[in-house]
């Protein structure tokens, strides 16, 4: 009888230790489960986000590469005939507005948009038309751009002479540089009934950050242009 209330005494006291014993190891297993999600899930995305860093990088090179062998986006084919620019003739009864569309990538910071907001030219004559590009930090900076042409159907007839696509260009801190684009519409344009009603054409640049000294992989058979 005297010891029955040390017994249930004992027992509250060893069911209240029992609870607190599981309640510790219950708090560092999830703690160490969630410290371990947390540590997979920052793995995860710092990798997915290198993934895409290097997937910037790697787009422009395929995309010259892939514009250059099908004369996709207005690019320059292989072979390219410049005894065509010089004999050609200009097809009065068309007259194409092209008009001029800049934009930088999220991690470059230049300040880049076109001289002018459009030109009016005619298929079969050449035309001159200028960006700007300035560097407003203070360090140098490379950069290097692609390009695209819309309506997209339209770019085989788009003809660049001369251009700063694809090319590393490295600008000083606070130096701002004037970016020529010579170019030509194709005289076929105004044989084709796909471009009847294709009044407007629309060239785009965006320029990305390039890594110091990064070269881009063209195939033999491209260098010649």
């Amino acid at each position: 009888m005297y010891f029955k209330p040390y017994r249930n005494l004992f027992s509250v006291c060893t069911r209240h230790i029992h609870s607190n014993v599981s309640r510790v190891l219950f708090n560092r297993y999830y703690d160490s489960a969630h410290n371990k999600n947390l540590r997979s899930s920052r793995l995860y995305w710092s990798g997915f986000g290198v993934l895409i860093i290097g997937l910037s990088y790697a787009a422009v090179p395929l995309y010259r590469i892939f514009c250059q062998s099908y004369s996709y986006g207005g690019t320059l084919s292989a072979g390219h005939d410049s005894e065509k620019v010089s004999t050609m003739q200009p097809v009065h009864e068309r007259v194409i507005k092209v008009s001029f569309s800049a934009d930088t990538a999220a991690t470059m910071q230049w300040n880049f948009k076109p001289q002018q907001q459009f030109i009016k030219v005619l298929p079969g004559e050449t035309a001159l038309a200028f960006y700007t590009a300035k560097n407003p930090l203070n360090e140098a900076i490379t950069g290097i751009s692609t390009y695209n042409v819309v309506p997209f159907e339209a770019g085989q007839y788009f003809n660049k002479i001369q251009c700063f696509c694809f090319e590393e260009q490295q600008l000083n801190p606070h130096e701002e540089v004037d970016m020529p684009v010579f170019f030509y519409i194709d005289p076929q344009f105004a044989e084709d009934p796909g471009m009847q009603n294709v009044d407007e054409i629309i060239l785009s640049y965006t320029f990305f950050e390039a890594k110091d000294g990064m070269k881009l992989p063209i195939m033999n058979y491209l260098k010649g242009q």
